[in-house]
């Protein structure tokens, strides 16, 4: 046992096998613990448009709430300009005071505040906006309640009396919340994240694959047909593995929002953008470059947007997040699977980034050199 021990331990895969679980510990710890940090500190950067319709009241109430919400508020547009903002995800609820407000906060009838949230976006912004929606609305009802009621009794008690009535009333104002682009169930929020990493492991493992198949070849053919059929091998791998990959999300009862052929191409795309920009650091690195796309999985998947909103990460992530594909990919599939504003930038800026990859794999190609051919007559006789 001991030598068929020191035997296992002095073989390169070995050593190399517990270095990679010890690289994902540190990779992924540093990543996370680095770009979550001060989530709640960030939360100014998530922005509530407020849409006043009413005349009396509307902007007591607009400067209250610029004063008192943990996030941006954005003023000065109309309902429908808002609404096309809600669908871009440039602000993440809206907050409606209708034209009659003031006036129905001083009859019997409650008045509402109406709200638009996105749910097309990470689960953390519908809890926050639903919660933040709730405060805004008890806030305002207490408002509501003293100064609406005072101005009904005014005539008939005394003003210390109809102060004192208008406390003890009770609700005045209720929330009147509308989901844009509903999602149903926890296991549809959660697919685009799935997706992002399934899609990128498993273009990992079959890259690194590939390059070990690429360099068994390397004395019998040339760098570039053995890079040219790469890429053709890896452009249809893209294609099955997509149509796997969406009939299993349609078979369990996936939210379809633009139906299965539009999610199988956007899927078939970012995952061959994938594939390429995981192969494209092991044609740079060799087998090293594994290294680079295990950080890579990390920040994709912290920056991505899949989680958390893009707008608490750092300055530094958000960044970085906009280099690389899963942005554009998560992006993409809260469109196509629960409703937005399409896909047309994120397949331009997938594409680009394809392109990037390409140049890059061109470049390391040629910059290798080809090892000697063995002949036909030398592979025959030493096999």
């Amino acid at each position: 046992m001991k030598s068929i021990f020191a035997a296992f331990m002095k073989l390169p895969t070995t050593k190399v096998g517990i270095a990679t679980a010890i690289l994902f510990q540190l990779i992924f710890t540093i990543v996370w613990m680095t770009g979550y940090h001060g989530i709640t500190d960030r939360l100014d950067q998530l922005k509530v448009a407020v849409v006043n319709e009413d005349t009396v009241y509307g902007e007591q109430l607009i400067t209250n709430l610029q004063s008192s919400l943990p996030v941006g508020v954005q003023t000065g547009m109309t309902l429908a300009e808002a609404q096309q903002q809600l669908q871009q995800r440039d602000v993440q609820m809206i907050i409606e005071i209708p034209a009659d407000f003031s006036s129905t906060v001083q009859s019997q009838t409650p008045a509402q505040l109406h709200y638009f949230i996105n749910e097309s976006n990470p689960i953390m912004i519908k809890n926050m906006m639903t919660s933040i929606a709730d405060k805004v609305t008890a806030t305002v009802n207490r408002a509501a309640v003293e100064s609406g009621l005072k101005g009904v009794f005014a005539g008939q008690l005394a003003d210390d009396q109809a102060q004192t009535v208008a406390t003890m009333m009770s609700q005045r104002v209720v929330s009147d919340i509308q989901s844009v682009n509903p999602v149903q169930g926890m296991n549809n929020q959660m697919v685009p994240m799935m997706m992002i990493l399934a899609s990128y492991v498993g273009a990992m493992i079959m890259g690194q694959n590939f390059q070990i198949s690429s360099k068994a070849l390397a004395s019998r053919f040339g760098r570039w047909s053995r890079m040219s059929v790469r890429l053709l091998v890896t452009a249809g791998a893209s294609i099955v593995v997509s149509l796997v990959g969406t009939s299993l999300v349609a078979l369990f009862g996936g939210q379809l929002g633009h139906g299965f052929m539009a999610l199988w191409g956007f899927q078939a795309l970012f995952l061959l953008t994938f594939m390429l920009v995981a192969q494209m650091f092991l044609f740079v690195f060799d087998m090293a470059g594994m290294l680079f796309n295990i950080l890579i999985l990390s920040v994709q998947l912290v920056s991505s947007g899949a989680m958390m909103p893009r707008e608490l990460l750092p300055d530094f992530y958000q960044w970085i997040g906009s280099a690389f594909p899963a942005t554009y990919a998560v992006q993409g599939l809260m469109n196509l699977l629960f409703g937005g504003t399409g896909v047309g930038k994120d397949c331009l800026a997938l594409i680009l980034i394809m392109v990037f990859a390409l140049i890059v794999i061109a470049i390391a190609t040629s910059l290798r050199k080809d090892k000697m051919p063995v002949s036909p007559l030398v592979a025959v006789a030493e096999s």
